[in-house]
Formats: structure tokens, C-alpha cells, sequence
């Protein structure tokens, strides 16, 4: 595979966690209104991802943000274009941060069928990845829904992000499967069983030598995927935060042996565009602190 052998490396064996920091359109206003920016602060899409991209720089560029505990960083399509002190997004996290850099590649999630959401179709897919591999990205992440303990949605859902992680792999960059279930499923422990099942269905015929990432939903029971997380195709197993808050996300997260952090909402969680910079890098310090204690169980 074409990737970074350096980075393939850390992923693989590295303590840390991966920060997602890849808020797209239809979740960045209210990413935006958490973080103390109200909609009547900016105005159309243009200007909402000017504001984005200024916190998400204030991130990166934090103290309390580096490759000691954060070994990478998922992006939005946008973030990767945009760039940081002057260098590429993704240039940045890796050459002063050490932070691999990861870019969300699908285009949202189709109509609730057969207890599932699969990802709608990404026909520009080959051209985006052409994109991401000359601005440094080493992986992906794609994001499908599992709300019900249904077998053939169920199946339909990975068998779409294997068959598509495969043609990201053809562009030598590493693919984070997510097949996300519902944290608020009524089957939530049933789905668990049927997903883990697919799973190892598809992991059995992926080559060791072009290993896949899995982003999964923290487990109603204490290391459920360990299988997983042995398996000799799989790269990395991270947890996503899929509503939880951070407290109860760290410590669910610290019940799973080899899994680690990929959170979203949960690293973002008390920031405030209002605060000094003393205060965001130490509340974004003690938050870092955290995930990463509970990533390296």
C-alpha cells in the first residue's frame, strides 16, 4: 500500500486517541451553538465554516493538542481544502503536530430501511480520494446507522462499507468502517451480536497486508469486540461517544480493553469561543487528559 509507513506504525501500536473533528453542514450550527456561537452570529454556509474552521484551528493549534495523546484527527472535506497558519490542514497536523490526518468521506446517510441507514451513494468518491491522498490524508471515515436488531439491514450496512472501504484502499489510504447502532436502540445489545457476526464475516476475507480501521458504538457489554480488536485485519478499534456524555463515554471506553477514543461531541464538550485562551487550553488539557486515560486500558 502506498500509505506513510511512519503513520501506519503508530496507529497500529501508539498510545492515544483519534479527535473527529469533521463536523459537515447539517451538524456544524449546532456544533457551532454548543460552542457559544449563535446563528444570528454569521451568515449563509460560507461564513458558518469560516467560524468552524477558526475553532477548529483554535484546537489544533491549542498546546493541549499534540501527538503525545492525540495520534489523529478525523476531518470535514472542507477542513482538509482550507489550511492552517498557511499550510494544508492536513500537512499541519502531521509536520507540527504529529497527528495523522483523517478526512470524512461520505455524503450522509439514506432513509431509514430495514432498521438501518446505509450511506447514500458517492459517485465523485475516486475523485476525492485522488484529492485526499495528494494533500496527505493517510485514511477515511465513513459513517452508516444501525437502529434495530435487524439481520438483513444489518448485513446490508457492512457489506456497503466493506465494498466501498476496498476502493479506498485501492487509493492506498486506510478506511475507518462505522457502522454506527442508535446508543438510544431498544435493540441496542442484540444489534451488537448480529454487527459483531457481519463483521467478522467480511474481516475473514480482507487481507492482513490492507487492514481496515472499525469505528463502533461503545458495547452494552465490557469488551464485546475483543475478537475484533485481535483480529489480524484490523488496524485500530475506536470507540465513537454516539451521544454519551464525556463522563460516562471515558468510562465505558476504559471498560474495553485495546479500544480507543473517537470522539466528536465529547471533545468539544464545555469549550466556549467566550474563553481566554488560558481557559480553553486547560479546560481542552483536562478533557485530552481524560480520553486518553480511558484509550489506553
Amino acid at each position: 500500500m502506498a500509505m506513510h509507513p511512519q503513520q501506519l506504525e503508530r496507529i497500529r501500536s501508539s498510545k492515544g486517541f483519534i479527535a473527529a473533528l469533521d463536523q459537515s453542514g447539517g451538524s456544524t450550527p449546532k456544533a457551532l451553538a454548543l460552542y457559544g456561537v449563535a446563528e444570528t452570529e454569521y451568515s449563509g454556509e460560507a461564513q458558518m465554516f469560516d467560524v468552524m474552521h477558526a475553532m477548529r484551528t483554535r484546537m489544533v493549534k491549542s498546546r493541549a493538542f499534540d501527538g503525545a495523546r492525540v495520534l489523529g484527527a478525523i476531518l470535514f472535506e472542507g477542513t482538509m481544502d482550507r489550511k492552517i497558519d498557511g499550510i494544508g490542514s492536513a500537512e499541519f497536523l502531521w509536520t507540527k503536530k504529529q497527528v495523522i490526518p483523517f478526512l470524512k468521506v461520505d455524503k450522509g446517510l439514506a432513509d431509514e430501511q430495514d432498521g438501518v441507514q446505509v450511506m447514500k451513494p458517492m459517485p465523485e468518491l475516486d475523485a476525492l480520494l485522488q484529492r485526499a491522498v495528494v494533500k496527505g490524508i493517510f485514511g477515511t471515515k465513513m459513517r452508516s446507522v444501525i437502529k434495530l436488531a435487524n439481520k438483513t439491514g444489518i448485513d446490508a450496512v457492512v457489506a456497503q462499507q466493506f465494498a466501498v472501504g476496498r476502493q479506498i484502499i485501492s487509493h492506498g489510504l486506510v478506511p475507518i468502517i462505522e457502522p454506527e447502532i442508535d446508543i438510544k436502540s431498544p435493540e441496542k445489545a442484540a444489534a451488537e451480536v448480529l454487527l459483531r457476526e457481519a463483521l467478522l464475516v467480511e474481516l475473514n476475507q480482507q487481507p492482513a497486508a490492507q487492514p481496515v480501521m472499525l469505528k463502533l458504538t461503545l458495547p452494552d457489554t465490557a469488551n464485546f469486540y475483543a475478537e475484533l480488536v485481535r483480529h489480524p485485519s484490523v488496524l485500530r478499534v475506536v470507540a465513537l461517544s454516539g451521544g454519551y456524555s464525556r463522563d460516562i463515554a471515558n468510562k465505558k471506553l476504559g471498560e474495553n480493553h485495546g479500544v480507543i477514543a473517537s470522539f466528536s461531541r465529547a471533545l468539544t464538550e464545555g469549550l466556549s469561543a467566550q474563553q481566554s485562551e488560558g481557559e480553553f487550553d486547560a479546560l481542552l488539557d483536562a478533557t485530552i487528559a481524560g480520553i486518553y486515560g480511558a484509550s489506553i486500558t
